[in-house]
């Protein structure tokens, strides 16, 4: 049996395969995005309500008709709200439009030049959100201290960031990352600031249960490409992580034993 076949992911009582969750913002077209999304083998997929058509602008393109929600678990989300009622409300219209749909990925950013998080303006969301019956999987940044406040809000995962959202730096801070996995009951993904492949895998290594990334697929010159590349580099960083590593040696360590060596 195959790792994958074992090793399940579990958010909000809904069970998936791939740790890989992708959004759906600067493909060149919808058939870029249904290729590249199909490359990744993603089961969640994740759109951003205000600069997308999920059906509230009738006539126009709808996203759902490439990445249809029989076969994609779609990740309403809410980029590109700057306080906690915009947020909201966003969220409240995803459920509507998407007959009853609760699982939301919640952001709140600080400003258009960082797109940090406005851990207060998230906070008071996160909260508002759960008590109206919400599954809340929340952006925020890399605080050890405020991941465990989301989660004791009754947040179903927390989403550290890497690094600024579309900044490809990969992760900055790993022993923050580190601590905030150790330390937490729901799960724990990677959201935003992944580059690379390398980046993906680095991230499962350290113990996240998932990465969601967009732009290091979408702006790739080959995207297809790079979401298949993506989806080896998630499942290899999770055997490398379930494997458990060697520990690391200040100096060499011969790799074939001395002992009963004949010279």
């Amino acid at each position: 049996m195959t790792m994958s076949a074992q090793d399940t992911f579990t958010v909000a009582g809904r069970t998936f395969s791939s740790r890989l969750l992708v959004g759906t913002g600067k493909y060149k077209d919808m058939d870029e995005t249904r290729d590249a999304i199909e490359a990744s083998g993603a089961e969640i997929v994740t759109i951003a309500v205000r600069r997308t058509n999920i059906g509230q602008n009738e006539g126009e393109p709808n996203i759902l008709d490439v990445l249809p929600p029989d076969r994609y678990t779609i990740l309403p989300n809410t980029a590109g709200c700057y306080d906690a009622k915009t947020a909201v409300r966003t969220c409240r219209l995803a459920r509507e439009l998407l007959d009853g749909h609760n699982l939301v990925k919640l952001e709140v950013l600080g400003d258009e030049q960082t797109l940090f998080p406005d851990v207060m303006q998230t906070l008071q969301a996160a909260e508002e959100l759960v008590k109206d019956g919400f599954d809340v999987m929340v952006y925020t940044n890399d605080d050890p201290i405020m991941a465990r406040q989301l989660e004791a809000i009754g947040c179903v995962a927390v989403m550290p960031l890497a690094a600024p959202i579309g900044s490809g730096l990969g992760i900055r801070n790993p022993l923050n990352i580190r601590t905030i996995v150790e330390n937490a009951g729901v799960p724990i993904l990677v959201d935003a600031g992944v580059g690379t492949a390398s980046d993906a895998a680095r991230a499962m290594e350290l113990g996240c249960d998932g990465v969601l990334m967009n732009t290091a697929i979408a702006a790739a010159d080959n995207p297809v490409l790079m979401a298949s590349a993506m989806k080896k580099a998630i499942e290899a960083g999770r055997e490398a992580y379930l494997a458990g590593r060697m520990t690391a040696r200040r100096f060499a360590s011969a790799s074939s034993p001395l002992e009963g060596y004949f010279f």
